[in-house]
This record gives structure tokens, sequence and C-alpha cells, in this order.
């Protein structure tokens, strides 16, 4: 069953059921106060006949209740043991419904062997030889039985009338509901055979769930689109990466086929294709750590000054490069992965070590509640049109350096990563001549 059917199919059985019940109840109600007030002007007649009785004794008892007997009704005296002392009636049928000798005063409505209803008045009187007699009126309540049969046709007719709009709202309110589903089906259905990325053209309307359904497909897939694109990217920098030292080492190889194993020829290859495996190995290592979920690692406090000095201090024993530090005396704690951090550090140091051959300077500094680490190089510095793009994926400022240096493209792009996830930030200042600086900012936390 389609789903605006069930809508349709929902609203109008809801409705109905609704109807239903307020019109029973309307009907319940409306018969209740009928038949209250027949017994009750019922009774007042037999309150008025009683009183006659009693002021006029010397009139003919059944004189008196022929004057006060209903149109379509019956007046009868039954005595103690049941028995019909005067009955006053124009319809013989009255004549046999059952004889009830009651002590006090009561009301009923029955029903008669024709289904007629009828309302009857049981009031005690006493005849002048003090006998206690039961005087019963009756009538046939024609007039409510016209009346709630006219009044059955009024709710038939209206409810009918209710449903009709309400089968209408019900196909409208479908429509209204379904058509942004059924473009979005035709969109996902377009995207799964064209392979494309179309998105829904959203209405001017107001922002209801619908619009919020349609605005989130389409920015899902706008990310999708996103994504795909860096994954072809990455796949085809990737493939563009290691083609080169496959290359190289291919070359090599049938170098070595060619011309046998002479001492020079065998070192040169054999130390070449030693580097490009090594160089084939970081970038497979690197590519590796970029595509897996860093946030597996758990985080804990951290003090940034003791792993700024133990790397710097890796750098400078490995290298033989002068290292200058300079920090403060107090801890400065982050809430993060020791070893990420560090390979943060160490990307940024080795980063600097590369493309400089002068001395490195590491300045750690507070300012507020963020922690501050300055990796600075006084090398040839970055040219102002390409500082924005030194995180991006493989992408290398001095290429014609990038054999000579072993950079593989993902070091800093990695640290952008990292740093993000311990809701940091990291910015380069460069000019050309003077060196760059890379600047490592992470929010701290108290030290106890």
């Amino acid at each position: 069953m389609k789903l605006k059917t069930k809508i349709q199919l929902f609203s109008s059985l809801f409705m109905l059921v609704l109807i239903v019940l307020v019109n029973t109840s309307i009907y319940i109600l409306f018969y209740k106060i009928s038949i209250n007030n027949e017994l009750n002007n019922l009774t007042a007649q037999t309150n008025t006949l009683i009183e006659t009785i009693n002021e006029n004794r010397d009139i003919q008892r059944n004189e008196l209740l022929r004057a006060f007997l209903p149109s379509n009704g019956m007046i009868r005296v039954i005595d103690q043991n049941n028995k019909t002392i005067t009955t006053v009636t124009k319809e013989e049928s009255y004549r046999n419904l059952p004889v009830h000798f009651e002590t006090g005063e009561k009301s009923e409505v029955i029903t008669n062997a024709n289904g007629k209803k009828i309302g009857v008045i049981y009031k005690p009187i006493i005849l002048d030889s003090g006998e206690i007699m039961t005087l019963e009126v009756s009538n046939h309540l024609s007039t409510i039985e016209n009346t709630m049969r006219t009044l059955l046709y009024v709710l038939v007719a209206a409810s009918i009338l209710m449903l009709i709009p309400t089968m209408v709202a019900g196909n409208i309110l479908s429509r209204f509901i379904l058509q942004p589903i059924k473009e979005l089906i035709i969109t996902m259905r377009e995207n799964k055979q064209q392979a494309g990325w179309q998105t829904i053209p959203i209405k001017n309307r107001s922002k209801d769930e619908l619009y919020e359904m349609e605005n989130t497909f389409n920015d899902m897939i706008e990310t999708l689109k996103e994504n795909f694109e860096k994954q072809e990217l990455f796949v085809s920098d990737a493939s563009h990466e290691l083609k080169t030292p496959i290359s190289i080492i291919k070359s090599y190889a049938q170098l070595l086929q060619r011309r046998g194993v002479e001492p020079e020829v065998f070192r040169e290859s054999i130390q070449a294709i030693d580097s490009e495996a090594d160089r084939m190995q970081q970038l497979v290592n690197q590519m590796l750590l970029l595509a897996k979920n860093q946030n597996d690692h758990p985080f804990q406090k951290v003090d940034l000054i003791q792993i700024a000095k133990k790397t710097s201090k890796t750098f400078q024993d490995a290298y033989k490069r002068k290292v200058h530090f300079e920090t403060l005396e107090e801890p400065l704690f982050v809430n993060g992965n020791k070893a990420q951090l560090q390979q943060v550090l160490y990307i940024l140091i080795d980063n600097a070590m590369k493309y400089s051959e002068m001395e490195i300077k590491i300045e750690i500094s507070k300012q507020n509640k963020v922690a501050q680490i300055k990796v600075i190089d006084f090398g040839q510095g970055i040219p102002e049109s390409e500082q924005a793009y030194i995180f991006d994926r493989f992408y290398r400022v001095d290429k014609a350096r990038t054999r000579e240096t072993g950079g593989t493209g993902l070091g800093l792009a990695i640290a952008k990563s990292i740093t993000e996830q311990h809701s940091g930030t990291i910015q380069v200042n460069s000019k050309i001549g003077e060196g760059s600086t890379l600047t490592l900012r992470l929010p701290l936390i108290n030290k106890n």
C-alpha cells in the first residue's frame, strides 16, 4: 500500500470514527433530554389530574379522566391486587400493557408489542373510601420518535458532508507531503543510474521538516561529492607519487640486468633502489596514517614543553644541527595524545631542517588559555601565493628539491589533521629570503 493511500485512509477513518462518536453522543444526549422533557410534561399532567380529582369529588371520576386523557395515551386506576379498576383510552392496544401497582411515584419508558415507545407515569391516589390506588397515565412518544428520526437523518447527512472535505483535504495533504519525497526518490535514482551528484531544488516555503529533509539531502550530496573528489584526487596523487620511485627501481633493475654486476653500476643501483624503496615505504605509511581514524587514540594530560624538549634534542643529536630552544619555566598542559603531538612537532622540525641549512629556533609561550609553539627556520622562505596550500596533501613548494630532500608532500597535511583533532590550529608565516615560521596553537587545561 502506497503512503498516499495510507494517509488518505488513515485521515478518513480517523475522521469517520470521530464523527460517529460525536454524533452518537449528540443523539444519545438529545434523546435523554427529550425523554425527560416528555416525562416531565406527563408528570405535570398527572399532578394536575390528581389535584382536580381531589378538588372535585362530586364529579364522576371517568368524566375527569376523559377530560385529562392524552391524545395518544391512556389513563387507568389499579388497585393493590394489580387489577384494573378504571381504564380510559382511545387505542385498545394500550389495554395490553402490563399492570403494576406502585405505592410511590415512578416514571418509565416502555416499548409495546408494535415497537412503539410509551411514557408511563405512576402516582398513588386515595379514594373516598380511604383505599390507596395507583393512577397510571401513559402516552405514546410519537413526537420524540419523529424528532429522533429526523435528527438521525440530519446527522448522517452532516457526517457525509464532513467526510467529503476530509477526503479531499487528505488528498491535498498527501500530495504536499509526498511531493518532496517523490523528488528525493527521483533524484536518488538519477544519481544511482547516472553516477551523478544531482541535488533537489528547494522551493520557497516555510522551514518545516520537509525543508530540513531536502536541505540535509543536498548537504549530504555535496559532502559525498567533495569526499569522492578528494578520494579521486588522493588516489591520483598517490598513483603519481608511487609511479616515480617504481620507475626508478625498474630502470635500475633493468640496468643491472643489461650490464651485470659491475661494481660501480651495482653500488649505484643498490643505493638508488634502497633509497626509492624507503621513499615508497614512507609514502605508504603516511598515506595509511591519513586514512585511518585518529580518534581511536586516547587523550590524556600532556606537558607540551616536555614533548618539545625531547623532540628537539632528538633532532639535534641525530642531525648535528643547532636547535635553539626558548620556553617558559612552568609546564603547559593540554588534553591530547602524547605520541600524536610528538609526531606533529617532529614533522614541523623535520620540515624546517629540510629547507634550511642554518639553525632552527623553537619558541614556546602562553597567550591567555592557549599554548603557542613556533618552529622558525631561516631558509629560503615560501611565496605568499603558495602559503595557503602547504597543508594540502602532496603539495610541495620547491618541487625541484623534492627528490633531494626526500619529502612526500604529506607531512604538513598529517600535522594539520592531528592538530584539528586536538581542537588546535596550525599556521604559516613566511617571507622570501628570510625564512618561515610555523605556529602551533593548542588549548590549555588546568594544571591540577
